[in-house]
């Protein structure tokens, strides 16, 4: 069925904004039996259709640009509507936009049903957990949500990591299936047929890896602009990369700052480590000699991308330049070894990877149906609609068993028939049904030659109790906004390293022994749960 699309636009903000209202509070039992629940005789407890009479509900969707712009019309849903006998209204936000326009809905009162794909930060599912905004889901979950409660006694780190504080579950995650390595790393790569001109073998530590960049600046030729020894989309990518080198970063992805410093077994501040200073010196040498792209600070990822399609790029941090750029002569790249013996790939991120993937409010009138709905897409079947479509028209099994979209599918969007793309969705992206780059047998390959250098852990994030929150929300903006100032500033030169005594006293001025001690905190309470 198709209906008009609801895009909310700056304008609308602009309106909304004055008419924010104050949440009364509740509790949680109000929350979870909110008087309003009208599910009753028609739900089926299992098989399809859900409930026996077709039901609507409204659904806040944060929508990425590479995904379909009105999922009230796109073929997946349209299916599940038959199936399930559910008809959802979707509100598409524009991810420009999502995180304002989220919290003035959350603010006024004025909410959907549920948020679905709105990257509802962990704080935000403990504060209107607490309010009776968002209901708690553990009982819901046990009765009426077999395939993540499979899930949870399969890998328990799941359950673990999505129960608040409170000792309630708030919302349904985002996961990776754990021996999806092409999908829990980012990679770096090479350019093979350079080093073949140069007559040089793969780098194995910083001081190779500088004088093999030194060559590519002075000896390659490219037609399509000047070479850009090593680049990528931003300059955090490229600190990622050397981390490892250090011995920094130990925790993943998922935690920028602060790591678990293998000396003391304590979460250690990254950023005020000796070690850390070390590396922005070699990373500032590597820019000042134009060894690093001078526009990383700078660039968007549309001009990233023309670089490297252009061939500039001798190494490179990207998903997979074979794709992006079609330049098939990129060989993967093994992390450095760095002045201390460490060599770590720490681009890793948990397959925990988002907390606040769907909630339930309390508006919901359904919320048993509801939970239901959802959890059909953490089951084979649900994967396999959500990321495949249907079979016979926008997919076909091989004979040796594989999934491939079919040819109608590929002469068209991905997105006019499905809505993966872009990220930040409540289901579990495994391997043989999620057809992305990292699903491509050169990325599969590729990663197996890094992952002996894969971190023991890459943590999923931390959950904060609300005086934790109270605090990481007095200090935590100040301190990695100064954090991330200063990176480009001691990298590029700006500010010499003789003031990092100084940028080390800021960060404790701004708060910093609170923002560490609310980490330790958090961190034991998830090591011990």
């Amino acid at each position: 069925m198709k209906r008009k699309l609801q895009t909310f636009t700056r304008i609308g903000l602009v309106t909304a904004m004055a008419a924010v209202l104050l949440l009364p509070g509740c509790g949680k039992e109000e929350a979870a039996d909110n008087g309003n629940n009208k599910t009753g005789e028609i739900l089926n407890e299992t098989g399809m259709p859900i409930v026996k009479e077709p039901i609507t509900l409204n659904f806040f969707a944060g929508r990425h640009p590479d995904s379909n712009p009105d999922w009230n019309d796109v073929l997946i849903f349209n299916e599940y509507e038959k199936m399930t006998n559910m008809d959802i209204q979707w509100t598409m936000v524009p991810t420009d936009i999502l995180d304002e326009k989220r919290n003035l809905v959350l603010a006024s009162g004025d909410y959907p049903d549920a948020f679905h794909t709105a990257r509802i930060p962990t704080s935000d599912l403990l504060k209107y957990g607490k309010e009776g905004v968002f209901i708690p889901l553990n009982d819901l979950i046990d009765k009426y949500a077999p395939n993540l409660k499979k899930l949870f006694e399969q890998y328990p780190y799941i359950k673990k990591g999505i129960t608040m504080p409170d000792g309630n579950i708030y919302g349904f995650p985002t996961l990776y299936s754990p021996d999806f390595d092409s999908v829990l790393a980012h990679k770096t790569w090479i350019r093979q047929d350079w080093l073949n001109e140069l007559g040089l073998s793969m780098p194995d530590t910083t001081e190779q890896f500088y004088q093999m960049l030194k060559a590519m600046k002075e000896k390659i030729k490219n037609d399509g602009g000047p070479v850009i020894p090593f680049g990528a989309a931003k300059m955090t990518d490229v600190l990622w990369y050397f981390r490892g080198s250090w011995g920094l970063g130990t925790a993943g992805e998922l935690h920028p700052y602060v790591d678990l410093d293998p000396q003391t077994n304590e979460p250690r501040f990254m950023p005020t480590d000796p070690r850390y200073k070390e590396m922005l010196e070699y990373l500032h040498k590597l820019y000042s000699e134009g060894l690093i792209d001078p526009n990383i600070f700078t660039m968007n990822s549309g001009e990233f991308v023309a670089q490297g399609k252009k061939g500039q790029y001798g190494v490179v941090v990207t998903i997979l330049p074979q794709v992006s750029f079609d330049i098939q002569e990129y060989e993967i790249l093994k992390p450095m070894k760095g002045p201390y013996g460490d060599q770590l790939h720490t681009m890793v991120r948990s397959p925990l990877n988002q907390i606040g993937s769907f909630v339930i409010t309390s508006k919901n009138k359904y919320p048993e149906a509801t939970v239901r709905w959802i959890d059909y897409f953490y089951g084979d079947e649900g994967i396999k609609l959500f990321f495949m479509g249907i079979e016979g028209v926008t997919y076909k099994k091989e004979a040796d068993g594989t999934y491939v979209y079919t040819d109608e599918l590929n002469e068209k969007k991905t997105s006019y028939f499905l809505t993966w793309p872009g990220g930040g969705y409540p289901s579990m992206v495994k391997q043989e049904y999620f057809k992305g780059a990292e699903s491509l047998p050169i990325s599969i390959e590729s990663v197996k030659k890094i992952k002996p250098y894969f971190i023991k852990e890459a943590w999923p994030l931390f959950t904060y109790t609300d005086e934790e929150n109270q605090i990481m929300r007095s200090v935590q903006t100040d301190i990695e906004t100064y954090v991330n100032e200063m990176l480009a500033k001691f990298v590029t030169g700006k500010t010499p390293f003789t003031e990092w005594d100084n940028y080390v006293q800021t960060l404790k001025n701004m708060g910093l022994d609170k923002y560490m001690q609310v980490y330790k905190s958090a961190y034991q309470r998830y090591k011990n749960s």
